[in-house]
């Protein structure tokens, strides 16, 4: 006998919102029970694009469904998530999990209250890339981290940090694995009210060092990540989903071969520069589907409070430093 569908619904359905209906839609764990949006004309297209109803409430919404995806602008994280909690309903809460450490302790507190699971969307976790680099990495000393988009007014109500940046501080959290012990930001506001532009230098106790930069002012859009550890150098492409590797044994060997003359000195094209295979996959619908199955199974989700927490605190500590550095 087959398990019962997990009910889904999605709290906001604009840009990204859509598509967390699309996919729950298509699950095969998962049934789109319903939305909640405040746009009659974008609840009108979702609901007959995906056979599925609007509630007028989120109370309402919450009662029908067991998991919610909350996809709204970020300062209204908190106020979303409460009542769906109160409902007893799990939660997928998109990056940030909230715009405050204090709303974000209230959303945990509640989730403790009603025993509910709070995943918070780091989406980058899901991508593929992400699982080569958890399987590759073991000691790195040295990251940098680029994440470029060009300027759109969505998203603004919380600077580039909370933003984009975030992304990449979860990414680096849960490699680096050692508590933080300074942190360096700089930023610049361009054309919204907080800052645009960032970048930190965030330097953990087990001696590792992140640089981590963010641009919302670009012409090109970039998610690249380089990683050097004592035996290896990985650059990686988050976006294109496509990276290459360079081992320390192979320089060793590539330094053998010049000695003895096999190639010649500063022949760089003989270092084997191996390109990752990396099987490529939407993350949006991995996550998702690791949501449900979460649910279903009552287990942690890979990407819960915890870290959605640490990720929220640091990145408004670099935002605060950006922000005192302005006045």
């Amino acid at each position: 006998m087959s398990s019962p569908k997990i009910r889904c619904g999605v709290a906001g359905v604009g840009s990204l919102g859509q598509h967390h209906a699309r996919i729950y839609a298509s699950l095969p764990g998962a049934e789109l029970a319903g939305i909640f949006e405040t746009s009659d004309a974008r609840a009108a297209e979702i609901c007959a694009k995906f056979n599925c109803r609007r509630f007028a409430t989120l109370e309402e919404l919450g009662a029908a469904c067991d998991a919610v995806s909350i996809v709204v602008p970020t300062d209204k994280h908190a106020v979303v998530a409460l009542p769906l909690l109160a409902r007893g309903c799990h939660v997928l809460i998109e990056k940030p999990l909230c715009a405050s450490l204090e709303e974000a302790e209230q959303v945990l507190e509640a989730a403790r209250a009603n025993r509910c699971l709070v995943q918070v969307g780091h989406i980058e976790h899901f991508n593929p890339v992400m699982s080569f680099l958890e399987k590759q990495i073991d000691e790195p000393r040295y990251i940098t981290a680029e994440r470029l988009a060009p300027y759109q007014p969505r998203g603004t109500e919380v600077g580039v940090v909370l933003d984009l940046m975030i992304h990449d501080i979860g990414i680096v959290l849960a490699l680096v694995k050692s508590p933080i012990v300074k942190i360096d930001s700089v930023g610049v506001t361009v054309l919204s009210k907080s800052e645009d532009i960032a970048n930190a230098r965030i330097q953990f106790e087990n001696g590792c060092v992140a640089n981590l930069s963010a641009s919302r002012m670009s012409t090109k859009k970039a998610r690249e990540i380089r990683i050097f550890q004592s035996d290896a150098y990985l650059s990686l492409d988050f976006m294109n989903q496509a990276g290459h590797l360079v081992k320390k044994s192979d320089i060793i060997a590539y330094g053998l071969k010049m000695k003895i003359g096999l190639v010649k000195a500063g022949d760089l094209s003989a270092i084997p520069v191996k390109e990752i295979p990396i099987e490529k996959g939407e993350p949006l619908a991995l996550e998702l589907a690791h949501f449900v199955e979460s649910v279903a199974k009552a287990k942690q989700p890979k990407v819960g409070a915890a870290l959605g927490k640490s990720a929220l605190e640091v990145a408004i500590t670099i935002t605060e430093q950006i922000r005192a550095a302005q006045r």
